[in-house]
């Protein structure tokens, strides 16, 4: 017997509280006070050389880091579904949609287009990050977060206007970007949360489609260094959503917003086989 981690169940007693009050893009995680990103610290277009090069080997590690997860069984895959809605837009800018439950749920996503990306052809999966996971770590470990194409937001102006143009440059060369709309990770959190409109703004605004990514999840027969049950992980990938013509910008925000969701939704009943509801629905 393995005794339950006292931080995890800390977390899982404030993801309690916050679905009671409604909170769902309010962080549960005790992070660090966030170091401010200045738009001399971002190179996001990989335009410096040193910056290219870094990128190259830092992707070549995390495909063999990924692979060793699965294949130690630290990260468990029990199936992949619809690959073939991603196949559809493989050739397009896309933003990517994915519920944020676990720092290695961007992994699994990694690994299911690893027939597509990071094999020569020169694809990779861009990633939206939060501020302080870009510049709050240290040492190797913040040097791979800065360098495997990470796309951090920031709490300064000038930089976000160099973030926002970036993206578009990204959408419009054809570039694959995973957005987390949940916003902040709720760890092993089995819900689809309510979705945040400025997340689909690069979308809208490019317009690019949608694909959402679903993972949902069931307990292994392994427990973790945690304590709890470690999780087999099922991807599913929908249908592409593609801004409609006849919307504006803020309309198409919501148009994605919300069908993203519904789509989530029925995934989540259909494979739970339980209506989803939420504690603060009472």
């Amino acid at each position: 017997m393995i005794e339950k981690d006292k931080g995890r169940l800390e977390v899982l007693a404030r993801i309690e509280e916050f679905e009671k009050k409604g909170w769902f893009s309010k962080d549960v995680e005790e992070d660090p006070p966030t170091i401010p990103l200045t738009p001399d610290k971002v190179d996001y277009l990989n335009k410096k050389f040193k910056n290219k090069l870094a990128t190259f080997f830092v992707n070549i590690g995390a495909k063999h880091f990924i692979k060793k997860l699965v294949t130690s069984g630290q990260l468990i895959i029990k199936d992949i579904r619809g690959i073939e809605n991603y196949e559809a837009v493989k050739d397009l800018g896309v933003i990517i949609t994915c519920n944020h439950f676990n720092p290695f749920d961007s992994f699994a996503i990694h690994y299911a287009l690893f027939p597509y990306m990071y094999n020569g052809s020169g694809n990779v999966l861009y990633k939206v990050i939060r501020e302080g996971n870009y510049t709050n770590f240290p040492g190797l470990y913040g040097f791979f977060f800065r360098h495997c194409n990470t796309l951090p937001l920031s709490s300064n102006f000038s930089t976000m206007k160099k973030f926002m143009e970036s993206m578009k440059v990204l959408l419009k060369r054809g570039e694959k970007i995973l957005v987390y709309a949940e916003q902040g990770m709720w760890w092993n959190y089995r819900k689809p949360r309510p979705l945040t409109a400025g997340a689909f703004k690069f979308a809208a605004e490019s317009k690019v489609p949608v694909l959402p990514i679903f993972i949902t999840m069931n307990d292994s027969d392994k427990i973790g260094a945690d304590g709890f049950p470690m999780q087999e992980y099922t991807l599913h990938f929908l249908k592409p959503i593609y801004p409609d013509e006849s919307k504006n910008t803020k309309e198409n925000m919501e148009y994605l917003k919300d069908k993203n969701y519904e789509m989530w939704k029925e995934v989540y009943e259909k494979v739970y086989g339980i209506p989803l509801t939420y504690s603060c629905d009472n």
